[in-house]
Parts: structure tokens; sequence; C-alpha cells
């Protein structure tokens, strides 16, 4: 039975993989969806303000304590890519798979801010006009998105090499829309790196809930 801790990106909660989480448990695993630090609906403006990447890495890391964890898959999709490598980094071995679902890869020093295209730069800029902590949700999408901590996209992770321990490390590249995607860079480069598996899917940015089957078909085969 594998264990898998699944991330959403930017502005989305556990909801997320709400189509994916029944097949990952039908299969006879265990799973937890999470909801960053302040993306949930009763956090207050100060824990917003406050939530950065270190928060969100720690998130998934009180996880691994709380549920006696020692051996995850961790799921990043988007921004959760740069929180799966963070908490991967300081978990102590206790993750054996990393699996980038349309997300970002970062290396030391990077940031979802320095990592993305000047488009999003923009757009995140904009949307925390209103409060200077806080991006609004881009227009349309699911209404249950919530403002995202504008810290979290800013800063840039630390990492002390431990990624290069972790056996199975994995990037899935959605190519539904590659007029606008940030990530093909990165998967060239993830290609031409021994270290890294590279799926491709033929899905929007968010395949959990285009194709929940095909992702978990990815999950379940590795």
């Amino acid at each position: 039975m594998a264990t898998f801790i699944l991330v959403p990106g930017g502005w989305h909660g556990s909801w997320a993989f709400e189509a994916v989480v029944p097949l990952l448990e039908r299969a006879g695993h265990a799973v937890h969806a999470l909801t960053l630090t302040g993306l949930r609906p009763d956090d207050d403006d100060a824990t917003v303000a406050t939530a950065n990447l270190d928060t969100h890495a720690g998130d998934v890391l009180r996880l691994l304590d709380r549920a006696h964890i020692t051996d995850a898959t961790l799921v990043g999709h988007s921004y959760g890519g740069m929180v799966i490598t963070a908490a991967a980094d300081r978990a102590g071995g206790r993750v054996s798979r990393l699996m980038h679902l349309d997300a970002y890869v970062p290396r030391d020093g990077e940031s979802c801010w320095s990592l993305t295209t000047e488009r999003y730069r923009e757009a995140f800029a904009a949307g925390a006009t209103a409060t200077g902590y806080a991006v609004r949700p881009p227009d349309g999408g699911d209404p249950r998105r919530r403002p995202h901590p504008l810290a979290s996209f800013l800063q840039a992770v630390r990492l002390t090499g431990a990624l290069a321990r972790i056996p199975h490390r994995e990037f899935v590249y959605c190519s539904g829309w590659e007029d606008r995607t940030p990530f093909a860079g990165l998967r060239a480069r993830l290609q031409a790196d021994p270290g890294w598996r590279v799926h491709d899917l033929p899905t929007g940015h968010n395949a959990m809930r285009e194709a929940p089957e095909a992702v978990a078909a990815l999950l379940l085969g590795g």
C-alpha cells in the first residue's frame, strides 16, 4: 500500500483532487489531500499575510509527523511543486517518490516568481493590489478558489541536496495549453536528466479535474 499526499496549486484546496482521491483509495492506498495554510476558509487575514513557502512545506511535514508516515509519495500540482520540493528536502528520508503534476521543479534559490513567465508575474502583482499580501484568483474557474498568500509565490526555496537521494522523481507535462504553459522549458530540461521520468498528458493545466482517471493511472503505475 502506498501513501499519497496531494498538494494543490495556487488558489486551490484539497477539493482540487476530489475526483482522484477515490480512485486511489479504491486501489487500496492511503490518500491525504491538503489545503495549505492561508487557503482554508477559516484562515484570518494575519494567517494569509504571513504564510509563505516555508509555511506550506511545514504543512506537509506536520502531516508526516502526525500520521507517522515514513514512505510517502508527494504529488504537487502547479505551485504545489514548490511545496513538495521544499518538504521532501526536509523530510529526512520519509519521501520515496515525487510527482510534479504540471508543476514547478525548483533548484536551490529559485522561487515560483523567478521560474514562471512574465505573464504570470504580472498576474500575481495585479492580483495583490487590493491587499498587498494576497493574490486574488484569476477570473473564471472554480468559485471555491481563495486568495493566495503572495509571500509563498515570492519566497526562494533553500535546498540541501537531499532530493538527489529520492529514488523516484516524475514530471507530468500537460500539453493541452501549450500557448500559455510556463513549463515547456522545464519539460525539456527534465527529459535530458536521467534522474527524472517525464510523462505527457494531452490535457489543460488542471489535469486532475479534466482527466482524473489518467492522473490516477500514472500514480498507480509508479
